[in-house]
């Protein structure tokens, strides 16, 4: 029970004197790279599924030469 209140208070001092949080400007920067780069990828990833469904219909539409 020792070990389990010392590791307590040595995982709050580290999250408190020793993290370097960021401030609000550069999270609320990174949240936006994050999202407009979730929506590139996202219109990627629907455009190739948009294709290759197009794709998928026209072979079965036109049955093998032999």
């Amino acid at each position: 029970m020792r070990k389990l209140g010392r590791y307590l208070r040595e995982t709050y001092d580290e999250l408190v004197n020793k993290v370097t949080w960021p401030s609000a400007d550069d999270l609320q920067s990174s949240v936006v790279v994050v999202s407009i780069a979730s929506l590139i990828i996202a219109l990627i990833v629907w455009l190739m599924d948009v294709f290759f469904s197009w794709f998928m219909g026209l072979s079965f539409m036109f049955p093998p030469l032999s």
